[in-house]
């Protein structure tokens, strides 16, 4: 289990000046490591990684049958509210936006499914902040950033779905991976791993 920075992109991107990402650093101690699943950049937080092929298979198997739960905390603008105390879902389809990539859009007809669970843990009255906890149950790119988008609460300092006022509120994406629950893919016992946010 790895803590990815917010700002240090997971894999090498395209051009000399994106190789530097979590993935290339952990090989150079661990060279066998192997990626399972991805952060957006701006995103801080838990990432899994693989040692060895055999591994990486039965990993990559949980995620696809869904039986790796994943949490986020954000902070977003303005005051959701829940229909009650447990958790709410949004369910709208996500596809990509090909004349504005890498940016994602909610298209009914032709998007993808895409789930996402959320629940409020605090508001924050003076700055019209609210702060959330969300359990992505499909792994779509930018899932929770469309999906809160579309609630009109984006994400403070989201760079990409947050108009300026929403970007002026934070320096980052406040969107942390904060927690990963899994069997072990060596043991099959029940193992969680927390990471609290930076803010």
């Amino acid at each position: 289990m790895l803590e990815k920075p917010a700002g240090l992109l997971s894999v090498p991107g395209l051009g000399a000046d994106k190789q530097d990402c979590l993935s290339a650093r952990v090989r150079c101690k661990y060279p066998d490591a192997l990626v399972v699943h991805r952060l957006d950049m701006a995103t801080s937080g838990l990432m899994l990684m693989a040692r060895g092929s055999a591994v990486q298979r039965r990993l990559n198997r949980s995620f696809a049958e869904r039986s790796i739960h994943k949490r986020y905390i954000a902070i977003v603008d303005g005051q959701m509210q829940a229909l009650s105390d447990d958790w709410s879902t949004i369910s709208l389809p996500i596809r990509a936006d090909w004349p504005n990539r890498p940016l994602r859009v909610i298209d009914p007809e032709n998007g993808k499914p895409s789930v996402t669970r959320w629940r409020v843990l605090s508001h924050h009255q003076t700055d019209g902040t609210s702060r959330i906890e969300l359990e992505p149950v499909t792994g779509r790119s930018h899932q929770l950033r469309v999906h809160l988008q579309a609630l009109g609460h984006a994400i403070l300092g989201d760079p990409l779905y947050g108009g300026p006022k929403t970007q002026a509120k934070a320096n980052r994406l406040l969107l942390h991976a904060s927690s990963i629950e899994l069997e072990h893919p060596m043991t099959g016992r029940l193992v969680r791993f927390v990471s609290a946010p930076g803010f």
